[in-house]
């Protein structure tokens, strides 16, 4: 699940104009509750890369890059499965729900740090930090339960390829996919709510590039046990869970696969299922570094590193994954291009 990470180190790499800006927009945009320690700040400040500061612009270049790469991509992909009818198979129609869902979460973090980059005062407005968590939260944990449907998709297909498309239905791709939108949008949606209704106080600085749930948690001024107890919980449920049912399925894969006959039946089987595994090792190989990896107390350039592997370069591997590792998808890329090509040539 994509998203949590670190910021800064709040004594040491964070630059004192950040802190005035911080500090004045605290003053200027926030206010106490009279009955309690409560502050009700309207806008935070991202601290994120402001350490860096002289290679920030170097910075803006490259993700701006990635970012047109990663929308690019993933439309593409989008685009060669509903235009190619070849590629309408439960394993495409749940690629096409991974995209979306890498669109959405890489589009909740990267504009703002984009701009952030270029700007002196990095603030947001409470609203807008609001709804890139509920973004984020939801794309992650839908993400993990799409890996684990595409996990069961190819267990299907190389284990019971006799009842695949029995199995597989139209019906069971449906109901799989909604059950995966439906549980990170239930989930992921009143645990952020019940976040934001904790009484917040201190600083306004969020010591991160994106608004995450760690560091907009450390400002609660109420007892958070209960809601950390819920949060690792769910990361439990919703990372190591689907993580484990995939793990199965490829255990059965593998087992399937060393008994097939011919060696040239276990490279083509072998394939089939190298795109996903490829997906799932970069997604869980970052997410587990985020979640499992103890926390030293203080959050650093390592735990900014990490976040934006899970949140920017991830998104940006996958559509390659599966366009350079991937016959079927290449050869609607070829099809695609030469159609369009020929179309062209009769134009003119």
């Amino acid at each position: 699940m994509p998203g949590q990470g670190g910021g800064v180190n709040e004594t040491e790499k964070e630059p004192r104009e950040v802190s005035g800006a911080a500090d004045k927009t605290r003053m200027t945009s926030s206010k106490s509750d009279p009955g309690g320690n409560q502050t009700i700040f309207n806008v935070f400040v991202l601290v994120g890369f402001s350490y860096i500061n002289e290679l920030q612009i170097l910075l803006f270049v490259v993700l701006l890059v990635i970012y047109l790469l990663t929308l690019m991509g993933n439309l593409l992909v989008i685009l060669l499965i509903k235009l190619n009818p070849s590629l309408h198979t439960p394993m495409y129609f749940f690629l096409v729900n991974l995209s979306a869902s890498e669109i959405c979460l890489t589009s909740s973090v990267v504009p703002q740090l984009l701009a952030h980059l270029l700007v002196e005062e990095k603030t947001i407005s409470t609203g807008a930090c609001a709804a890139g968590m509920y973004v984020l939260a939801i794309m992650g944990l839908t993400e993990c339960c799409l890996l684990a449907a595409m996990a069961y998709d190819r267990y299907v297909a190389i284990c019971h390829p006799l009842r695949y498309t029995t199995i597989m239905s139209g019906q069971v791709c449906a109901l799989l996919t909604g059950a995966s939108w439906a549980a990170g949008t239930s989930v992921g949606v009143p645990l952020n709510t019940w976040l934001f209704s904790l009484p917040l106080c201190g600083s306004n600085r969020i010591l991160h590039f994106f608004c995450d749930a760690p560091p907009v948690l450390k400002m609660a001024c109420a007892d958070t046990s209960m809601i950390k107890a819920v949060g690792r919980m769910v990361i439990v449920l919703f990372t190591l869970c689907p993580f484990l049912l995939i793990l199965l399925s490829y255990v059965r894969i593998i087992s399937t696969i060393f008994k097939l006959p011919s060696a040239e039946g276990r490279r083509k089987a072998f394939s089939t299922c190298s795109s996903h595994l490829t997906v799932v090792t970069v997604f869980y190989g970052t997410a587990l570094m985020t979640y499992l990896v103890p926390s030293t107390g203080s959050t650093t350039e390592s735990d900014l590193l990490i976040s934006l592997l899970n949140t920017i370069i991830s998104p940006a591997l996958n559509p390659i994954i599966y366009t350079l590792r991937n016959k079927e998808v290449k050869g609607a890329l070829r099809k695609s291009v030469q159609k369009s090509s020929f179309s062209h040539h009769w134009r003119n």
